[in-house]
């Protein structure tokens, strides 16, 4: 009797557990940065906590002004010239501006190699410039639609930026109480949670130091330089960099090599010299000298493990999926960890 009883309440458990998740599920995004920002700013909360003399409530919310003057107010003001750039470009390539067609043949003629290249691989350049004139207009008429519908959603994406914060406060505040909770509910043996909660907490930090930041720089630098060499729309490809930088062995290259190509073969050869020493002397060192900075080099799973799991990650929970997808491989690696290390006797591992 006393097995049924416990089984029924197992089973109720993870029904209402379930429904509870389902019930969140249109928050999702929300509650996730809420984690996040509790577990990255933890540290500075807790100098916030000594500077009030322990007034959580003081040293929450101090945190929460941080993160919105270094991230909220710089990500608004980013998303939204995006948008604007982005609809201006596909207005440009609508009323023929920009010709795409017409410039991917001036590389051609400036570089025959590459014609040569293409006739080795039976490539049809007319082809290949339709495809990418119709991919560069699918492109830009994506975000021009998008942009028109963050407009008329700005008022829900506000409501979901302060329910965001609403919950990241609490999270900074009650965290630590939270995780107490969690490893006293869970039946994996405290010392494995510990692990886990220990092994999560530094993926988060590491991935959001170690990705975000850096992308954010070198997608900036790519910006600016753009914005110097009067390249048009500056800000578009420099989220674009940002974005692509996300990508471990991507990066930022993908966007300005085939423009430092372009100024090249149009004959703007102190423009172009001016790109390629640039990109590849600051913005491609970027992530060696920085990473190594904001993470610790123990923190950081194969390279091969981070790219397959940042683009799974990217592929099911979009833009989350950069820290999502890491924190899952993370979690993998420290599951078979604890499994090696407490499941196997000396006689099965000899």
């Amino acid at each position: 009797m006393k097995k049924l009883e416990q089984g029924t309440f197992l089973t109720m458990l993870v029904l209402v557990t379930a429904v509870f998740f389902f019930l969140l599920k249109p928050f999702f995004g929300a509650v996730f940065w809420a984690c996040v920002i509790g577990l990255v700013f933890a540290p500075l909360y807790q100098r916030f906590l000594k500077l009030w003399k322990n007034r959580a409530t003081f040293a929450a919310l101090s945190t929460l002004v941080v993160v919105i003057t270094i991230g909220v107010i710089p990500a608004v003001f980013v998303t939204v010239s995006f948008f604007q750039e982005g609809a201006a470009l596909y207005q440009r390539l609508q009323t023929g501006d920009i010709n795409i067609g017409e410039r991917i043949e001036q590389i051609r003629q400036a570089f025959p190699a590459i014609q040569s290249l293409m006739d080795r691989f039976n490539l049809d350049l007319s082809t290949f410039k339709s495809q990418l004139s119709n991919a560069a207009v699918t492109v830009s008429q994506f975000i021009a639609q998008n942009a028109v519908q963050f407009g008329q959603n700005a008022a829900q994406w506000f409501v979901s930026l302060g329910l965001m914060l609403y919950l990241a406060f609490f999270m900074l505040k009650d965290g630590t109480d939270l995780v107490a909770q969690l490893t006293r509910a869970l039946p994996l043996g405290d010392e494995r949670e510990r692990l886990l909660f220990s092994k999560f907490a530094e993926v988060t930090r590491a991935t959001i130091k170690g990705n975000l930041v850096v992308a954010v720089i070198q997608g900036g630098l790519g910006g600016i330089i753009f914005w110097i060499l009067g390249i048009p729309a500056p800000l578009l490809w420099g989220v674009v960099m940002t974005l692509l930088s996300l990508i471990p062995m991507v990066g930022a290259g993908l966007v300005w090599v085939p423009v430092a190509i372009y100024l090249f073969a149009v004959g703007s050869w102190i423009q172009g010299l001016v790109l390629t020493g640039f990109g590849a002397g600051v913005i491609g060192l970027v992530d060696n000298f920085l990473r190594p900075i904001l993470v610790g080099r123990d923190t950081k799973l194969p390279d091969y493990l981070v790219l397959l799991s940042t683009l799974g990650g990217f592929v099911w929970f979009g833009i989350n999926g950069f820290v999502i997808g890491p924190l899952l491989a993370s979690l993998f690696v420290a599951f078979w960890e604890i499994f090696i290390r407490d499941f196997n006797t000396p006689e099965e591992t000899e």
